[in-house]
């Protein structure tokens, strides 16, 4: 595969927030240390992403030492919460999928109501070992995930994007693009394979840690969504729609599952072993 390599790498400490880019990050067996620990919950329990509130994009979330957070958004003071102490649990609803999470404390709740509206709740999974495991038609026995979406890493390649950048220039909508990377949300973005090559892989290795790549990424509307602006346009669906459907899904990166533990970092070699 020549000189494939890591070329960006990206934790988002609270689902549907702004992405932090990392040069190295530890990973554990649920995901990347620090991704995906923390929630946001209206008040029947279910997850609040993107997906219903574009504009958490313009919110951020930067990791505090003992895995704490400083929040903040345009036009808000930021906010520190602390990492909630062991005791009752909330069920948190994701996407049908019923997890326990412990609740921050009332202060973040006001915090985060007035960025999202009235009820909603910071939630943070507090035993990503036992609360959520991996869907096992893809998992080995006690495999878990953080609150990304369904797996523990997703995967993108740079040579994919600049593929589907030039379909996307020759369509209705080429004015929305190029896109950059963030549409995506990736965990690990890789440099140096061919456009699509990570559609074959079944195991790789970065630097010396090992993953299943377990099932491609099916996309939804985040992707239509400026992660600068929080406006929505029509790509990069429509295009996806047209080239890079697969069965039922509009195909762009893969998930992986880690096969073991370490430091990963940037321009660490990427071996396809499978």
């Amino acid at each position: 595969m020549g000189n494939a390599e890591l070329h960006a790498l990206h934790i988002h400490p609270v689902k549907a927030l702004r992405a932090v880019t990392l040069a190295e990050a530890v990973v554990q067996p649920w995901g990347l240390a620090g991704d995906r620990r923390w929630a946001l919950i209206d008040d029947g329990g279910k997850v609040v992403t993107q997906r219903q509130q574009p504009h958490l994009a313009l919110a951020a979330a930067e990791p505090e030492p003992g895995g704490g957070l400083r929040l903040s958004a345009p036009g808000r003071a930021p906010f520190t919460v602390a990492v909630p102490r062991p005791g009752e649990t909330v069920t948190v609803d994701i996407f049908g999928e019923k997890v326990e999470a412990v609740p921050a404390d009332e202060a973040a709740h006001a915090w985060c109501g007035a960025l999202a509206g009235d009820g909603v709740r910071l939630v943070h999974l507090d035993d990503p070992a036992t609360r959520r495991p991996v869907d096992p038609d893809y998992a080995l026995p006690g495999e878990t995930v953080s609150f990304a979406d369904a797996f523990p890493l997703l995967l993108t390649a740079v040579s994919s994007l600049a593929s589907l950048n030039s379909l996307i220039a020759e369509g209705d909508h080429a004015a929305e693009g190029p896109l950059p990377m963030n549409r995506f949300r990736p965990n690990v973005v890789v440099a140096g394979t061919p456009a699509w090559a990570e559609d074959d892989w079944t195991r790789i290795a970065i630097g010396k840690v090992a993953f299943r790549v377990v099932k491609m990424c099916g996309r939804c509307v985040v992707t239509t969504t400026d992660q600068d602006t929080g406006i929505r346009g029509k790509e990069p669906l429509r295009t996806l729609g047209r080239h890079r459907r697969f069965g039922g899904e509009l195909i762009f990166g893969q998930n992986l599952v880690p096969e073991s533990t370490g430091t990963i970092r940037l321009g660490d070699p990427v071996t396809v072993l499978e």
